[in-house]
């Protein structure tokens, strides 16, 4: 079983994520599921239906604005990080809290590593699915690297000189 950083602490992983070529049809009328974007497209309405929670991945070149009608269903929504060097989902963990005010867990799967943690985190992430070949009770560490950030963020909404002026 997979291990994963959640909510500042490493966790049992108890969703599963599946695939894309995942038959609809083998899909659990119970577990908790994370479908890929194309399943949910053409199965939102019998995947809404199901016991079982429910979540969305992302690729990194699917856009978050193909879900954004759709972000009360979604328990989770993971953005997968095919290489480290491909950064594009910080920007869509922004857009699903401070665009689309989404509250549910965004959580980065992929070729996560302990160098991104702290960014992810300032950017929207509350979840991590480092990779399998990474410890992460090591990479949770990363989430205290720095004690003060001087942007603004959307774990820090003010930048430093407003909250020092306060």
């Amino acid at each position: 079983m997979q291990r994963i950083i959640k909510n500042g602490q490493v966790i049992d992983e108890s969703w599963h994520l599946l695939p894309k070529d995942t038959p609809f049809e083998s899909v659990s009328n119970s577990d908790d599921v994370i479908v890929p974007l194309a399943m949910w497209l053409e199965h939102g309405r019998a995947l809404t239906i199901r016991d079982g929670g429910l979540g969305v991945w992302l690729e990194s070149d699917e856009q978050v604005e193909d879900i954004a009608d759709s972000l009360q269903h979604f328990q989770v929504i993971a953005l997968n990080f095919p290489v480290f060097t491909d950064g594009r989902h910080f920007s869509s963990a922004r857009l699903l809290r401070e665009r689309y005010g989404y509250k549910g867990e965004v959580r980065a799967i992929g070729d996560v590593l302990r160098d991104q943690l702290f960014m992810m985190h300032r950017c929207g992430f509350d979840a991590y699915a480092i990779r399998p070949d990474r410890d992460p009770y090591d990479a949770l560490q990363s989430l205290k690297d720095f004690t003060e950030s001087y942007q603004a963020a959307v774990d820090q909404p003010e930048p430093l000189f407003r909250r020092r002026l306060a």
